[in-house]
């Protein structure tokens, strides 16, 4: 499982790291739910016969789904993304990917990690940026791709943050400008903040591959092309190779585990607390199934004391 702020992943492997059955949903703020559908639409793809040895998470909410899923492996998205890379890119350098919220780039050498970086403080170049222009362009997100491939001229968008880019965007209309010049001119600004913020001082070096939601956005794929002048794998699957490499990481942990489906019959909730424990006032949060507490995390010391009040 691979739960990001703004969608959620999931797929079930074969002892070959074949994909069996996958989903991918927008997690919308409530990532027990986002995942007890994706559990259940895993499952409806799956003969009866499967058993599911073990479990992995990653994403920003992979402690708390951890927990909810009794997972035994919990990664950062920089191990899960390069792990299920690799697994389909044996030979990859450099691994370029924008999610809903955050995009990162990360670095492989003879199949190791060397660098990477993230951004998640400014949303300019990010899914949900896409997202919010095309609406104020009239159109689905799913369809900038192909508009931007239309354009002849693209209009040039400052996309320093998304102030600026709105700003732009909106002058550039009322000049004129056509709708595909305008959805081209945000693809080429996406590409550009991603090189100039995310990718600055780093040796980006092919084989290149793309990955995350916006890597299905032509018109952003072919501005990457452009400015690096290179050849860059968009894999059929790169929205949920998060999710895969979390499932093999969880399969390297050699621990097998009785996960069973039904789990999504059981009620979840979260419930946090200030711990008066010492000066630092910690938010405490506790995770519950059915009234039992499955875990609790947020605190820097052990003088908090949880229980299931």
């Amino acid at each position: 499982m691979d739960i990001g702020s703004v969608s959620t992943k999931g797929v079930v492997l074969d002892s070959e790291n074949r994909i069996l059955a996958s989903e991918y949903l927008w997690t919308e703020a409530d990532p027990v739910e986002a995942t007890r559908k994706t559990i259940k639409s895993l499952r409806k793809q799956l003969p009866d016969t499967v058993r599911i040895r073990s479990v992995g998470t990653t994403g920003s909410a992979r402690r708390l789904i951890g927990s909810m899923l009794e997972a035994n492996s919990v990664k950062n998205e920089i191990t899960a993304h390069a792990v299920g890379t690799l697994s389909r890119h044996l030979d990859v350098h450099t691994i370029l990917e924008i999610g809903g919220q955050d995009s990162k780039i990360i670095l492989i050498d003879d199949g190791v990690v060397t660098d990477y970086a993230m951004n998640s403080l400014c949303a300019a170049g990010t899914g949900a940026f896409l997202s919010s222009q095309a609406g104020r362009l009239g159109l689905s997100v799913e369809e900038l791709g192909d508009t931007a491939l239309r354009s002849r001229n693209p209009a040039r968008i400052a996309a320093r943050c998304t102030v600026f880019a709105e700003s732009d965007l909106v002058h550039k209309a009322q000049a004129g400008h056509k709708k595909e010049d305008l959805v081209a001119g945000l693809c080429h600004a996406v590409a550009s903040n991603y090189l100039n913020n995310v990718g600055k001082g780093k040796r980006i070096r092919s084989p290149i591959v793309f990955q995350g939601g916006v890597s299905k956005n032509k018109g952003v794929l072919k501005a990457f092309q452009t400015e690096l002048a290179a050849e860059i794998h968009v894999d059929a699957n790169s929205h949920l190779m998060g999710a895969v490499g979390a499932a093999i990481l969880s399969q390297k942990t050699g621990c097998h585990i009785p996960f069973d489906f039904h789990i999504t019959d059981f009620s979840f909730h979260t419930k946090s607390c200030e711990c008066t424990g010492c000066a630092n006032h910690c938010e405490i949060i506790r995770f519950f199934r059915d009234g039992d507490l499955l875990d609790s995390w947020g605190g820097r010391c052990e003088k908090g004391p949880v229980n299931n009040s």
